[in-house]
């Protein structure tokens, strides 16, 4: 199951904030090399408020071992502040009915099995979350190769936003992902998941 955190709901996932920061730390600095903020082996930026969900994938010790931020673009996000020239011949969307996913991030300390499986649910909770808020397209900002075999081999419709930029140790392109209940369902389809990802409360919200 994927959990939606958030700074409001965060008391009731104990340390998963705390533990998805670290997550983050030995993907994104250690594992890709990203020149981002980092205190105590944490990572973070600007755009972790109260404005952000976080999709947390946990062990059975509440550990987070796979995560994706979503933003949504009425709101301060990444890509406009810090990488609008990720985009070309685009515009920038300010909507409620667009958000930004981003930080997708999975602990490579896992097997390639446990790896694939979380990798598999972050994208269909990615659009189960999209069905139960009213989203239509998500922007990312992730290495090409994860947006081709990852968001691309599960089905899910792409959009390069613009050429591919070095960050890191990978190459890093913007596109945007469209949202529907047919996407889901050939997502679903493709990955072999026939369950529900999203935790009850976020389920729920989807049913209605």
């Amino acid at each position: 199951m994927i959990d939606v955190v958030t700074w409001e709901n965060a008391g009731a996932f104990g340390h998963a904030l705390a533990s998805h920061h670290k997550l983050r730390y030995r993907v994104f600095v250690e594992g890709q090399g990203w020149d981002v903020p980092n205190y105590h082996g944490m990572e973070y930026d600007q755009f972790d408020t109260p404005a952000a969900a976080y999709l947390l994938w946990r062990d059975h010790d509440g550990e987070v071992r796979g995560v994706t931020r979503l933003i949504p673009t009425e709101r301060p996000y990444m890509i406009k502040e810090l990488w609008p020239h990720f985009v070309e011949g685009h515009d920038l969307p300010a909507s409620a009915k667009v958000w930004e996913a981003t930080r997708f991030g999975i602990d490579d300390r896992l097997d390639h099995a446990t790896r694939r499986r979380i990798s598999a649910e972050l994208v269909l909770a990615c659009q189960e979350f999209g069905l139960a808020h009213g989203v239509d397209q998500f922007l990312v900002m992730m290495p090409v190769l994860i947006i081709r075999k990852v968001i691309g081999g599960a089905g899910c419709p792409y959009e390069w936003l613009g050429s591919p930029h070095q960050v890191g140790r990978h190459r890093v392109a913007a596109a945007s992902v469209d949202v529907s209940s047919a996407i889901l369902s050939e997502a679903r389809m493709r990955l072999g998941v026939t369950y529900p990802v999203l935790s009850n409360g976020e389920r729920n919200k989807e049913a209605a």
